[in-house]
């Protein structure tokens, strides 16, 4: 199944790499691997695929990956995909914004 969540990632890597974002694949940190952080002028977008029944949206909160970005001023958005594995297409999408620390 893994090999699926990185067929998905690779695509999304290149579409979003052909638009000229500023894009880190296998985004490590110390709970895990964020699938592909997006950096945007206003906004970092944590995205995570998953193949089958677990939720992305829920690994990405679990696993903490957006303490990595938190004190970078900007926006955070959480963004889980999945993917049904018989039908090879997305089954779900949910996201969710964490607001920058306002002083």
């Amino acid at each position: 199944m893994n090999r699926y969540e990185g067929y998905y990632a690779s695509i999304i890597y290149a579409y979003l790499a052909s638009l000229g974002f500023k894009i880190t694949g296998e985004d490590v940190t110390n709970r895990g691997r964020i699938d592909l952080t997006v950096f945007t002028t206003d906004n970092i977008y944590i995205i995570e695929f998953k193949v089958g029944g677990d939720d992305a949206l829920t690994q990405i909160k679990n696993k903490g990956y957006a303490e990595k970005y938190k004190n970078r001023g900007k926006d955070i958005i959480l963004v889980g995909i999945n993917f049904n594995e018989e039908k090879k297409n997305v089954s779900m999408v949910r996201w969710v914004r964490i607001l920058k620390k306002v002083n």
